[in-house]
């Protein structure tokens, strides 16, 4: 049965279906929960490294040794027991992003949900052109948002399970056309659904000011859009400063890697006290309400059952330091609770 619009219209949407978005409390805006990162030449291989234990985790973590099965997770149990140890630090509300290319498993995340006792809410759409099928590079922007509104008014990869958000979408830099494409059907289905959109930026530092740039030239509502991985792409105030003044929301989600070790490209990655000065600066220009945060867990080195920090990491941890370092209650409210509701809310 498809939802209309009308019917999403003040709701929230997860995975087990329509709440009130007052019930979503503290919420983790960009998680995964099940997953499979591997490139498609890493799913090829025959050797997917050595076991993940307590012994070897953190050469794992540093890049000293190749573990390809540290990209991938399908035990819903594991997940389960991970979440639970959230909930027990007052988390609520997950948002789970494995869009299409990381291999969604509709049914697994209802499975959790209902073992957790948690709200988890479900993206759609693609990830970046790499993980996508050669298929789609036959398709429209115009297709892509049909499919997409359907993950959110039907159901999700040959599931009846809908999704409540859409993304994470793929781009890199330079930016594909294949992914420009996507994106503008991202957009697209927004405007006809009413869901936001979280945007995996390229690692290049003017790459997320790009996708705001597209937004705009597309008429689209900023306010709506969602860059995640801000953390790991902008480095200077000014910038960041830039992207907030053009209306969309910043999402720094890589809270819990502290270490400034980051493989995937040659940067320097910040500690969580120095996401939390950037998360002040932008406070201080007036955009409390464009801030969301998360860990992006998908590795599993960063699960409590291999050595990591796992989901209860911003509320056992980096709430607290929040309150130690001056931010306000509500301000913490805003980050975890308001800001969250709103963008998960069909307008």
């Amino acid at each position: 049965m498809r939802l209309t619009r009308d019917a999403l219209h003040g709701k929230a949407q997860t995975v087990l279906g329509l709440v009130d978005p007052a019930q979503l409390g503290s919420t983790l805006m960009h998680e995964h929960l099940l997953w499979d990162i591997r490139t498609p030449a890493m799913r090829a291989e025959q050797d997917q490294g050595p076991e993940i234990t307590l012994c070897n985790c953190y050469e794992i973590s540093y890049g000293r040794k190749r573990a390809p099965r540290n990209f991938r997770l399908s035990c819903e149990a594991t997940a389960a027991d991970e979440v639970r140890l959230m909930a027990a630090a007052g988390g609520r509300t997950i948002v789970e992003l494995s869009s299409g290319g990381l291999d969604p498993r509709p049914n697994g995340l209802a499975a959790i949900a209902r073992d957790a006792g948690v709200h988890v809410v479900m993206g759609c759409g693609h990830y970046v052109d790499e993980y996508q099928p050669a298929a789609n590079r036959l398709r429209t922007s115009e297709n892509f948002a049909t499919e997409m509104v359907d993950q959110i008014q039907i159901g999700a990869w040959n599931s009846d399970v809908r999704a409540g958000i859409i993304g994470e979408i793929g781009c890199q830099a330079p930016w594909t056309k294949l992914e420009q494409c996507v994106m503008a059907g991202a957009l697209l289905a927004m405007e006809q659904t009413g869901a936001a959109v979280n945007v995996h930026p390229g690692r290049d530092p003017d790459q997320p000011q790009q996708v705001a740039d597209f937004v705009r030239a597309h008429g689209a509502n900023p306010g709506r859009v969602i860059i995640s991985h801000i953390d790991r792409t902008i480095f200077d105030e000014a910038r960041l400063l830039r992207l907030a003044d053009a209306g969309v929301v910043i999402e720094f989600d890589l809270f819990g890697r502290e270490q400034s070790y980051y493989g995937a490209s040659d940067i320097d990655m910040p500690n969580d006290a120095v996401r939390l000065r950037m998360i002040r600066a932008l406070i201080m220009r007036g955009h409390l309400d464009r801030v969301v945060i998360s860990h992006d867990i998908c590795h599993r080195t960063r699960l409590t059952r291999w050595g990591g920090h796992g989901y209860a990491h911003i509320f056992a941890n980096v709430l607290p330091m929040m309150l130690r370092r001056g931010f306000t209650s509500a301000e913490v409210e805003a980050i975890m609770v308001g800001n969250p509701r709103r963008l998960l809310t069909f307008i």
